[in-house]
This record gives structure tokens, sequence and C-alpha cells, in this order.
């Protein structure tokens, strides 16, 4: 924990690792900093795997609809 203030030397670590840097207090993990942009990636990563999972239930449940179909009842309704 006592390395947290120096800034400059997680920050320089989080950008040369291009990983989160983990912080330990007594052994024990306490806290994790990481650069924005690793942390904007994993987000969106996890936002991507979240909506395949979605998908893949939908379609175990029999939640899906016939592409084809679907843009045809479409057309239909708004006349094109």
């Amino acid at each position: 924990m006592r390395d947290l203030k120096n800034t400059v030397e997680i920050e320089r670590r989080c950008t040369e690792s291009n990983e989160p840097v983990f912080v330990t207090k007594n052994g024990y993990g306490k806290l994790v900093v990481m650069d924005i942009d690793y942390y904007e990636r994993t987000m969106r990563k996890i936002d991507e795997a979240t909506l395949i999972n979605r998908g893949i239930s939908d379609y175990e449940n029999d939640r899906t609809v016939d592409g084809r179909k679907a843009i045809k009842k479409l057309r239909e309704r708004h006349g094109l």
C-alpha cells in the first residue's frame, strides 16, 4: 500500500505491462489499479460476452424468430 504514494511508478507499471497492478496489504489483496484503456477494453469484453450468453439462452429457450419472417412482417406493417 505504501507504494501507492508513488503514482508515477504505478502508472508506468500499468502502461508498460498493459495489465492491472494488484496492491496488497500485509500480504493480502486489497486493490487493483489499471490503465483506463485496459479497463474500457475489459468492460467491453464483459458486455459482449453477456450479450452472446443472452443470445445463446434465447436460442436454447426458443425465444427467437426467423429473420426473413420478421422482416416481411415489419415491411407489411409499415407498408414498405
